[in-house]
């Protein structure tokens, strides 16, 4: 495979593997560890089972990941097309958008007619998929969240759940650039800081930087950043149970860590779990969906992890051929590997605002 093409199949790997991890576990997201092995035997989930009406269905985590990836496009073609673009912004309008296919509204009234683009028509999206109360209730609002100015102090894992994207194609430093876009709806620090972790941690992989290299290099960066104590904390843990060979990977070390619900626990489970997988995608994102907690956002980005690092040629045809929405995350992880093509087609297709 040419270096190109490869580069390539780790931007695919990203966006679908999230997506194959999030429809692994949507069907157990709010199930306990003994009632997953009840209904499904000892070992737990393992293939896709049927959620929200049919088999391979994603939820909001994937949803708003692709619109997360939107709002980046059209930030680039803003940037390319007038010079300038403060992309956290756009990506704000961006989730405004998917907050509509939801069946809500924005109080800004100068949203009321935007709803531009190719992907607010994808008839599939426009699903109710258990959003984050927390998502929900920014985006209602009638003003955008930011690090210096919170909308509330929200930790919860919908900051970082859905901003791999940001690790493809940050305008200027992944991290920081993470952080901003969780940041629009969760204005805790961990709940921030973890995803500026998971941002930068994509964006070392996905260009063949070895998975413990790129935690060593992110760590770096996160104990610089105030308020990073809850996040280090979760993370070294992660890390001190991935070393520990005698310790075989289970739900139970899972949850050691805790549910997932918050940002940096869901981090620290999908780490560990992307960790022990070494190069195996399905033995990971499976790890990541068999526990008490939030299993769909925990496989979603373990999935994310291991897509960028091992490509897309790693994820089961299996899971591919029954995603939904494969064509349309495909799609945007293609143009998100282009980054801005100068053309009248293609501003159209990401109208710049």
């Amino acid at each position: 495979m040419k270096r190109q093409e490869e580069l390539k199949d780790h931007y695919l790997g990203c966006l679908l593997g999230g997506a194959v991890g999030d429809a692994l576990g949507a069907p157990v997201e709010f199930m306990t560890m003994p009632e997953i092995r009840e209904a499904f035997g000892p070992d737990g989930v393992v293939d896709y089972t049927p959620a929200y009406g049919r088999v391979g269905a994603v939820t909001d985590d994937t949803q708003m990941t692709m619109f997360t990836a939107e709002g980046l496009l059209r930030g680039a073609c803003r940037a390319g097309t007038r010079g300038f673009s403060h992309t956290p912004s756009v990506v704000y309008h961006a989730y405004v958008r998917w907050l509509h296919t939801q069946g809500e509204r924005s109080a800004k009234k100068k949203f009321e007619h935007d709803d531009d683009g190719w992907l607010i028509g994808v008839g599939a999206l426009h699903s109710r998929r258990a959003p984050g109360a927390t998502c929900l209730a920014a985006l209602r609002g009638s003003e955008m969240g930011t690090i210096g100015e919170p909308l509330n102090q929200s930790k919860g894992c919908g900051g970082v759940m859905r901003v791999a994207p940001v690790g493809l194609l940050a305008p200027h430093d992944p991290f920081e650039d993470g952080c901003e876009v969780a940041a629009i709806t969760h204005g805790h620090p961990s709940g921030y800081l973890a995803a500026g972790c998971l941002a930068l941690i994509v964006n070392l992989v996905v260009r063949w930087q070895t998975l413990g290299d790129a935690v060593a290099e992110m760590l770096d960066v996160l104990r610089t950043k105030p308020h990073h104590g809850e996040v280090m904390a979760a993370i070294n843990q992660a890390l001190a149970l991935a070393r520990e060979t005698s310790l075989k990977p289970s739900p139970e070390v899972l949850e050691r860590m805790g549910g997932g619900w918050v940002a940096e626990e869901a981090l620290a489970i999908s780490l560990y779990c992307a960790l022990v997988a070494g190069n195996d995608f399905a033995r990971g994102v499976s790890l990541a969906v068999n526990h008490g907690g939030d299993s769909d956002s925990t496989g979603a980005i373990t999935g994310n992890i291991l897509g960028a690092l091992l490509g897309a040629r790693a994820i089961p045809p299996r899971w591919l051929d029954r995603l939904e929405l494969r064509a349309e995350i495909t799609k945007l992880a293609e143009d998100l590997f282009t980054g801005f093509n100068e053309t009248r087609v293609w501003c159209e297709k990401y109208p710049g605002w």
